[in-house]
């Protein structure tokens, strides 16, 4: 789950406390140490929900019963998702080289080394074929714009992708909550005050969550990548029980031949600054010294965080669907045994996408509160001629407010401009307006 606009961010009911997880490059604080970089005015959004946090008091909106195994699901797809694939397809270059990029810490824009349309098309067909408890990723029906609907829901979701975690090149959340003037090695742990191994499933799905391995070790894949950026987030065990994590200092010049011993930057590839300082415990927000079984933190393009949500994923899709005999996409793959499988497997790039759309499968295409339902409104929006701008701006709401009406006590939609704009970019791209 769990990303200021959650790597995370973590998970797949809309929820009110999610973070920020990827934060922009240059929003990036300064103690004043050397560096490049000025002090940050802007600050994580400490108002943002969860959207991969399980909420345990919020109505099942029509779920199906995820207490009974699910049937293998048929393989047939409609002629609409056929031609939406088709239309898809056709744009593969300008979906990579227009809509998928990352802005770099200098400014500018270039196409992501970690989102590829490739990967999309293969989260899509795993979604709209075999789906997760009897859900699907809705790409299109039988009407007579029945692709174009398809073809608008994709947009919507790319639309939010590309602000929480596409422009930061991100697949792990960043390590982004500062404290104290430091980043405590236990953000991984959970940011803002958060605890991402406590986000546990409501009764009813206790039984699909991950145990939380106190021995895993784990380190992330990506990061941020400014000047002086924190190193990847890790899990580990304590080697006794007075172990304890420090911080992170961004403004430590690491590259300094003249240092006895000389200095230079190891930690991660293309590290300019900054370094660990383990000469105390630093705590995280939620008072963690230490990163023992704190393996959760949020991962994929929507941010999938926390036990429940990587157990849901192993539960349906993995090796537990696959142990309890039923139908399993990815047998072999034990979610809960590797979280990071989703941003660190070569052969299967779509899984990155694939846990994004599962939580927006579960938390936007069946959202249906106070009279708004997203498929009818995709619906309107589409026999409206594409024009109305409360379409995309509630979409925008569920997933980064957990509402469709927001500030709904938790402020107003973070990037919501943005997210807009990136919703006509990808219309536009689609060929479905002009």
């Amino acid at each position: 789950k769990n990303k200021p606009d959650k790597n995370k961010p973590n998970k797949n009911k809309p929820n009110k406390n999610k973070p920020d997880k990827n934060k922009p490059d240059k929003d990036k604080p300064s103690k004043n140490k050397p560096g490049k970089n000025k002090p940050s005015k802007n600050k994580p959004d400490k108002n943002k929900p969860s959207k991969n946090k399980p909420d345990k008091d919020k109505p099942d909106m029509d779920k199906p019963d995820m207490d009974k195994p699910d049937k293998p699901t048929s393989a047939v797809v409609n002629s609409s998702a056929k031609k939406a694939l088709d239309i898809l397809k056709s744009k593969e270059n300008k979906i990579d080289n227009e809509l998928f990029l990352y802005e770099l810490p200098g400014g500018g824009w270039v196409p992501s080394t970690v989102y590829k349309y490739d990967g999309l098309e293969k989260g899509l067909k795993v979604m709209i074929t075999k789906g997760v408890a009897g859900m699907k990723f809705y790409l299109g029906d039988d009407s007579s714009n029945g692709h174009k609907k398809g073809l608008v829901n994709v947009a919507a979701f790319l639309a939010q992708s590309m602000k929480e975690t596409i422009k930061y090149d991100a697949c792990d959340e960043n390590s982004w909550d500062l404290i104290d003037g430091r980043y405590p090695l236990s953000n991984a742990c959970g940011q803002l005050g958060q605890s991402y191994q406590d986000y546990h499933c409501p009764p009813h799905e206790k039984h699909m969550e991950c145990p939380v391995d106190k021995n895993m070790e784990i380190t992330a894949v990506t990061h941020a990548k400014w000047y002086g950026a924190p190193a990847p987030l890790f899990c580990r065990p304590k080697s006794d029980k007075n172990d304890f994590t420090g911080s992170w200092d961004y403004g430590y010049m690491c590259n300094d031949a003249w240092a006895d011993p000389p200095r230079t930057c190891d930690v991660y590839e293309g590290q300019k600054a900054g370094g660990f300082d383990n000469s105390e415990p630093v705590p995280n927000g939620s008072g963690r010294t230490d990163v023992e079984g704190c393996c959760w933190w949020g991962r994929g393009v929507i941010q999938t965080t926390g036990i429940c949500n990587f157990g849901k994923l192993n539960y349906y899709l993995g090796k537990r669907a696959a142990s309890d005999g039923r139908d399993a996409a990815y047998p072999k793959i034990d979610f809960c045994k590797d979280p990071e499988i989703i941003c660190s497997s070569e052969e299967f790039e779509e899984l990155k996408w694939i846990a994004g759309m599962f939580y927006w499968m579960e938390s936007v295409q069946k959202y249906d509160v106070e009279g708004w339902n997203y498929m009818e409104r995709l619906e309107e929006f589409v026999d409206g001629g594409f024009s109305d701008p409360s379409f995309i701006n509630a979409v925008s709401g569920i997933v980064n407010r957990g509402c469709h009406n927001p500030p709904c006590g938790t402020g107003a939609v973070d990037g919501a401009p943005e997210r807009s704009e990136n919703f006509e970019k990808a219309l536009v791209t689609f060929g479905i307006k002009d």
